[in-house]
């Protein structure tokens, strides 16, 4: 659309308000409401003010004026406020340069989609994401000085078969038998169905929709791949509508990747294939029927992968569902067909469909920033010839500790993952993509928000494991 068609737009579905979103450094989505009469033309060239010292790891107060400006591309109606509002996803703009923001995460995957066409390798990159979420019927948790706990809970939950509930109906998944049990099982058809019909609505091409493994009322809902920058704005979209229609049923979504001890965790499959001219050039015919450019690609990713654990897995908790032996892949392996292997190469029709994926991220991350750094290491990979190694086609879960001792592992915490991208990130400087700048706030603001308390503060099983020593 064109700034002209954006208001004929808003003006069609009677909007009376417009909404600015735009990404936070750590991943969150962030909005301002102005009236409709407020957007003018002009407003997609000049920007609106606001202030960047509240944004977390953005501007220091002393310095915080900045601009966003709106994308006229990714004008929709918001379908959850009772108000008729556009919706207008945002680049933020330096207000002195007329520069984009180095820490602003859309303007990082604008920058990696121009790299990859300045390398003449490909001139499209197809991200296609798979984020599995939970939803519960009750979430508490606290940490004090004197006190720390967390609860939730899901009608669904395998823990719930003996409570009361005037009549409990049974039906409860399993641990680790949620995968694809029919209703009444399956108690959540309905509110993923309304899930697919808002995503629809608002232009989202939905490809399936299933309860996962875990008890407790894990989902996944998938969507069709697209270029990364627009991968980004459809996953905060994704997030978002997932959230919204949960609490509109009085439920509650999350997609924190080791919510529940003892079974699955979610996780976030990232399939990636890059073209140029129209044509996929991972399609070829050596293993698994890839080019030599995805070898290569996979090379870089295995090179790079615990660096890339910084933004692909970026939580504390994301490494509550890495723990080697269990079900989340950490074995730097690639392999047809194989879930245990990190990188699969899926069972396709034509070299259309050829692609790489990658199963260790998970959905707590900032995608803009995971799928940035997933395409610069593959690209480095292939710049640079980066040899994968032979491919194992094995069960690696079953594999005995004499046979995985040569397989490399991913990071074992974010503290590691850190400590790895502050020693591994020359790849991601390429271009310009990622600054230095961001890479030491980025490591900064992770140690000091999030591993450093994480680290200081004792937890429930530790004084079941200790009091009395």
């Amino acid at each position: 659309m064109t700034p002209k068609e954006v208001l004929e737009f808003a003006k069609e579905n009677d909007c009376q308000m417009v909404d600015y979103k735009f990404l936070d450094f750590v991943g969150i989505w962030q909005h301002f409401t102005q009236p409709i009469s407020q957007l003018e033309e002009d407003t997609f060239e000049e920007g609106v003010g606001f202030d960047g010292s509240s944004i977390r790891g953005w501007q220091p107060i002393h310095n915080s004026d900045m601009l966003l400006i709106p994308d006229t591309t990714t004008a929709k109606v918001d379908p959850f406020v009772k108000v008729p509002t556009l919706s207008l996803i945002c680049n933020i703009i330096d207000p002195y340069t007329r520069e984009g923001y180095t820490r602003d995460p859309r303007f990082i995957a604008k920058k990696a989609e121009a790299y990859l066409k300045s390398t003449g390798i490909g001139d499209t990159v197809y991200f296609g994401p798979e984020p599995e979420f939970f939803i519960f019927d009750d979430i508490r948790y606290a940490s004090t000085a004197n006190e720390s706990f967390y609860s939730v809970d899901s009608i669904e939950g395998a823990w719930n078969t003996g409570r009361e509930e005037f009549p409990n109906l049974g039906y409860k998944p399993r641990h680790k038998e949620g995968y694809f049990p029919c209703a009444p099982t399956d108690s959540m058809v309905d509110l993923r169905n309304e899930m697919v019909k808002t995503l629809q609505d608002i232009g989202i091409r939905v490809e399936a929709s299933h309860h996962e493994v875990a008890t407790g009322g894990q989902a996944e809902i998938d969507f069709r791949f697209e270029p990364l920058l627009k991968m980004g704005d459809t996953l905060q979209w994704f997030k978002y509508i997932i959230k919204n229609v949960a609490v509109r049923n009085g439920k509650t979504a999350t997609f924190m990747p080791k919510p529940i001890f003892g079974d699955n965790g979610s996780g976030m499959h990232c399939h990636q294939s890059i073209w140029k001219d129209g044509q996929n050039i991972f399609a070829g015919d050596g293993y698994g029927g890839l080019s030599k450019e995805a070898l290569w690609y996979i090379g870089g990713i295995i090179k790079h992968a615990k660096a890339l654990c910084a933004f692909t897995n970026p939580t504390t908790i994301s490494y509550k569902r890495l723990v080697p032996g269990f079900e989340a892949p950490v074995n730097l392996a690639y392999s047809n067909s194989n879930r245990s292997a990190s990188i699969r190469i899926p069972a396709t029709q034509g070299p259309k469909s050829k692609r790489v994926e990658y199963r260790t991220p998970d959905p707590s991350c900032n995608g803009y920033l995971a799928f940035s750094a997933l395409v610069m290491a593959g690209l480095d990979g292939i710049e640079n010839k980066i040899d994968p190694g032979d491919p194992l086609d094995k069960d690696i879960y079953g594999l005995s500790p004499e046979e995985l001792k040569d397989i490399p592992a991913v990071a074992g915490s974010l503290e590691e993952a850190l400590v790895a991208l502050r020693d591994d990130h020359e790849f991601l400087l390429k271009g310009d993509v990622f600054t230095s700048d961001v890479i030491e706030m980025w490591i900064d603001y992770k140690m000091a928000a999030e591993v450093q308390p994480v680290r200081m503060r004792p937890t429930p099983l530790e004084f079941a494991l200790y009091y009395d020593c």
